[in-house]
């Protein structure tokens, strides 16, 4: 049994279909990566489980299965006592995220009052030494520190009580790439020695190849693509998934040029019909505009929703081709 098994879900805010029909499994101790474009639905489908969509948000269809037990069933204080035990969460932006007028060591111990739970002596500090942060921090309020030392700090307090599933909104956004370097080799390490589930929302496909075992690209709020980390971006199978791999500077080609996809993400309210990539794809079909692509699999793990999916290799050979991503320009 998958410690999480996402199946059918759909999320809403009034007529706007944020989320439709995802499905995602992850295995204890594994780690998957949510990528695509601002509005693409990676921030609603993780709100979604950890049961901390806003009010004007509706869960219209789906399950969200956490160690065999539906979350959605779940009423608002039993969610709210599973979460941070066993499923932890560190926003984007930190600074946002912590109590601007207690310190460090005030919020602590809050999260340790609220859940009734008892912890070694010392965890607090414990937890800012594998930060990377001094102890004496836990006594400084979060605008004393520096953006870096912040996320940091939300990481240690959502590793409060060793949850099995983090899930991990953008974590490295507007840090330098040395502090970057510490948050992921943080993340790491709680994987491989805490055995700790992990789901990273990013837009970086560098940082999610690196952390990352399995892949799910999002596009209008559907899952287009996914599969191993490695093979998804080897070789794409979805053209949405393709226009990414070629919006990344490739060091192994350093004079292959890097394209952006033309046009912006439709509105979803309500989507367009047919599948929702076609007016920006290179490669669509007049039956694209007209049919939504069935969830095509292309063998086991590997999956992608495109009309076209079986022609996966040729079209890629042809997005080599820059003039293909200028159709739309």
């Amino acid at each position: 049994m998958s410690l999480l098994d996402i199946r059918g879900l759909s999320v809403s805010y009034g007529a706007t279909q944020a989320v439709r029909a995802a499905s995602l499994r992850l295995e204890a101790g594994g780690s998957l990566g949510l990528v695509g474009e601002s509005g693409s639905g990676k921030t609603t489908l993780a709100l979604a489980l950890l049961g901390l969509l806003p009010a004007n948000a509706h869960v219209g269809a789906g399950t969200i299965a956490f160690d065999g037990a539906d979350l959605l069933r779940l009423s608002p204080s039993e969610f709210r006592r599973r979460r941070w035990i066993d499923l932890a969460y560190v926003p984007q932006g930190a600074m946002n995220a912590l109590d601007p007028v207690r310190d460090l060591d005030h919020q602590f111990d809050t999260t340790l009052r609220a859940h009734r739970r008892a912890v070694a002596a010392g965890r607090a500090a414990d937890l800012f030494a594998r930060v990377g942060l001094e102890e004496r921090w836990l006594r400084h309020f979060p605008h004393e520190f520096s953006g870096g030392m912040r996320q940091r700090a939300a990481i240690a307090l959502a590793m409060l009580f060793a949850p099995r599933l983090l899930v991990a909104d953008e974590p490295t956004t507007g840090l330098d790439v040395v502090v970057q370097r510490q948050v992921l080799d943080l993340l790491g390490e709680a994987r491989r020695d805490r055995g700790m589930a992990l789901v990273l929302v990013s837009h970086d496909l560098a940082v999610v190849s690196e952390l990352c075992e399995h892949l799910a690209v999002l596009y209008a709020g559907e899952i287009v693509e996914s599969g191993r980390t490695g093979e998804v971006l080897r070789s794409p199978a979805h053209p949405y998934a393709m226009g990414l791999r070629r919006a990344i500077t490739d060091l192994r080609q350093p004079d292959r040029s890097v394209i952006s996809i033309a046009g912006a993400p439709p509105a979803l309210n309500p989507p367009p019909p047919g599948c929702a990539f076609a007016a920006r794809c290179p490669f669509a079909l007049p039956a694209c505009r007209r049919a939504a692509p069935p969830l095509a699999t292309l063998r086991e793990g590997r999956q992608a929703r495109c009309h076209r999916a079986g022609e996966a290799a040729a079209l890629w050979a042809a997005a080599q081709d820059d003039a293909v991503w200028n159709h739309g320009a």
